[in-house]
């Protein structure tokens, strides 16, 4: 009988040892560092994440095949993707119409929806988002908060926010193949700028939301897309007077400066202020129409960039998100045409959209006047 009882447990040992071979173990926590130094815990298995900008959910698209399983809640801040973006990706994610809602890092910070969703993570804006007091609140209450960044400093700090995201959504090999991607890219563009001289650098006026109102004129300065204008080899005349990353330049500085280069942002919203209208659901020559009529308002007509038509559009959607890879080729043909006749933005999206976008972008990009 004891014989028996013995060789009964040990078979029960042994379908125990099967059963735990092959039932799942719990994924062990780790740390990621975020964009404010932060050596944040985490859990092993992230399933369900908030956002606070709607645009990280491209940077999402760019590693995973479906970005918005992993979503608990986001800002629905739909300008921010152009409606146009939003109604493919709801094509194709019908989930995104009823996902629950938080503050979009342009409102104020709203804890309480974030607790209601109860997030394995919850992803902010850096230089956004909870007070510490805050923050410390929806820790106690087991949500980590993890900050990054596609806006504030593109060239630091896009890599690192996009490997952030790898490693929370178990996607770190694909966030290092997209990586790898825009590096060969940009590296390209670095290496034939780097000798420019700063005197031989042509002069560049960016204005952001291009036609947003009647008065002028919104521009990038120290940090944020002014450092894309540096990087191809040109210098941005917003940085010369504005120490934040963007601001106001009135008219009268724009026209004394005469900018080499007149490069405009905008976006399918801008329809009802008469800006510039490109990006998803705009067509060529409604983007060429558009650039046109805001390249002949008084006083921005008269530049010298005007003039010899070095005017040039570009979606505001391509920034903000690791696709500024294409916008980074434009400014780059625009500030240097001779130097990067070879550099196609549209191929290199192309290749995005086919190797990466799990909702391929589409609409007009980019326009030139010309």
């Amino acid at each position: 009988m004891k014989r028996h009882a013995r060789g009964f447990g040990a078979v029960c040992a042994i379908v125990l040892v099967t059963l735990a071979g092959l039932l799942p173990l719990p994924a062990l926590a780790k740390e990621i560092v975020d964009l404010r130094g932060r050596t944040v815990e985490v859990p092993g298995q992230v399933d369900s994440l908030t956002i606070d900008d709607g645009r990280f959910l491209i940077a999402l698209s760019l590693i995973d095949s479906a970005p918005v399983d992993l979503l608990a809640a986001w800002p629905r801040d739909i300008k921010r993707l152009g409606q146009a973006s939003y109604a493919r990706y709801r094509k194709a994610f019908p989930a995104l119409e009823t996902l629950p809602t938080v503050a979009s890092s342009a409102e104020n910070f709203d804890m309480e929806s974030v607790l209601a969703v109860a997030p394995d993570v919850a992803l902010m804006s850096l230089g956004r988002g909870p007070s510490d007091a805050q923050l410390a609140q929806l820790e106690a209450a087991g949500i980590p908060v993890v900050f990054i960044d596609f806006f504030n400093d593109p060239f630091a700090h896009q890599a690192p926010s996009l490997r952030i995201l790898g490693q929370l959504t178990g996607h770190e090999a694909r966030a290092e193949a997209y990586l790898d991607f825009r590096d060969r890219h940009l590296r390209r563009i670095s290496q034939r700028v780097a000798d420019i001289p700063a005197a031989k650098r042509p002069s560049v006026f960016v204005e952001a939301h291009a036609g947003i109102t009647n008065d002028c004129c919104f521009s990038p300065g120290k940090g944020g897309m002014g450092d894309y204008i540096d990087f191809v080899g040109g210098h941005n005349i917003g940085a010369d007077v504005l120490e934040k990353a963007a601001g106001k330049l009135n008219l009268e500085y724009i026209i004394a400066s005469d900018p080499h280069v007149y490069i405009a942002t905008g976006g399918p919203d801008l329809r009802k202020t008469g800006g510039l209208v490109l990006g998803g659901g705009v067509d060529a020559r409604r983007a060429r129409s558009s650039l046109a009529s805001i390249a002949q308002r008084p006083g921005i007509a008269q530049l010298t960039a005007v003039k010899q038509g070095n005017v040039h559009g570009l979606a505001h959607q391509l920034l903000n998100s690791p696709l500024d890879t294409v916008a980074i080729e434009a400014f780059a043909k625009w500030v240097h045409p001779e130097m990067f006749e070879d550099v196609a933005p549209s191929r290199t999206l192309e290749m995005i959209n086919r190797r990466f976008l799990a909702v391929p972008y589409e609409g007009v990009g980019w326009v030139d006047l010309k």
